[in-house]
């Protein structure tokens, strides 16, 4: 990996960190939909502009197959990510997104045959043994409590199946880039998420611009482009590398996410949630960088 895929990788896990961390704090009195509406809409601004600079790749079925395929999933993951940042502290949501790589093992194996190495084993137990670092105060109360815990808690469960629903939209998002090219598919499948969003406000009854309207304007526009940062980012570093290299470093997304959570949020028992992310994220480089 080169000093700037190195340098791109943790700007995108930064930036997203940033972007949860703002949307919590300032957008996490509106319902899940409303908060990832307002997430996409003022995203879209910072993608128009930067599409003048991008030039269009050459699309075929494939392509189109796999963005058709993947948006209702994302749709879904999307709701379920934002209703989890609206419910549950970041240091005990954001670090189940690690269980990505592990599921996409999985799934790699059950669907494809593939050999799952032993660094990539480790990996998975080391994410195993982060999440139940995430309550290990509760162990006091017996041995299971720390993996109970994950389950009474809304955002914990939430965040574990948007993990495995990424774990299929990654791949089909690989595919598609192969098929165009990382900026246009960011692009491409950010506008036509929001678009889908915005009509789904048609089963609700409700204006776009009422919901769009916001008391921090500006505040949403530097959302947007915390968002934005992200995407391009993203694509990038993962035009630079080996996908598994540069998603196993973004990862440390959620190391920044706890932090954000001890800092901005005061949340309780820093300590051994930074453990459990710390375990989690080291479980996501194995597997990124020997699985």
């Amino acid at each position: 990996m080169s000093a700037l895929s190195f340098l791109l990788s943790l700007i995108a896990a930064l930036s997203l960190a940033t972007s949860d961390a703002l949307t919590k704090r300032f957008f996490s009195d509106r319902p899940a939909y409303e908060m990832g509406l307002i997430r996409l809409a003022y995203t879209l601004p910072w993608l128009i502009g930067a599409s003048f600079f991008i030039s269009p790749a050459r699309t075929d079925a494939v392509f189109w197959a796999c963005v058709l395929a993947g948006l209702p999933l994302e749709v879904l993951a999307f709701l379920c990510y934002m209703k989890a940042l609206k419910v549950s502290p970041l240091s005990l949501s954001v670090p189940f997104l690690a269980f990505t790589p592990g599921f996409i093992l999985v799934t790699g194996w059950f669907l494809l045959g593939e050999t799952v190495r032993m660094g990539g084993l480790a990996g998975i137990l080391m994410i195993i043994a982060g999440s139940y670092c995430l309550n290990i105060s509760s162990f006091k109360l017996g041995a299971l409590q720390p993996v109970l815990a994950i389950f009474r808690e809304p955002g914990s469960r939430l965040m574990l199946l948007v993990s495995f629903i990424y774990a299929f939209t990654a791949t089909l998002g690989k595919l598609a880039v192969l098929h165009s090219s990382p900026s246009y598919f960011g692009i491409v499948y950010y506008l036509i998420l929001t678009a889908l969003m915005l009509a789904g406000l048609a089963f609700t009854g409700k204006r776009p611009d009422r919901i769009l309207r916001t008391r921090n304007p500006g505040m949403a526009l530097v959302l947007g482009g915390m968002v934005a940062v992200t995407i391009f980012s993203h694509m990038l570093a993962i035009s630079l590398t080996q996908a598994a290299y540069m998603i196993a470093l973004k990862r440390t997304s959620l190391l920044f996410g706890v932090l954000y959570g001890a800092w901005w949020f005061r949340e309780e028992k820093i300590g051994e949630r930074m453990t459990g992310a710390t375990l989690m994220v080291t479980g996501a480089l194995l597997i990124g960088l020997t699985g």
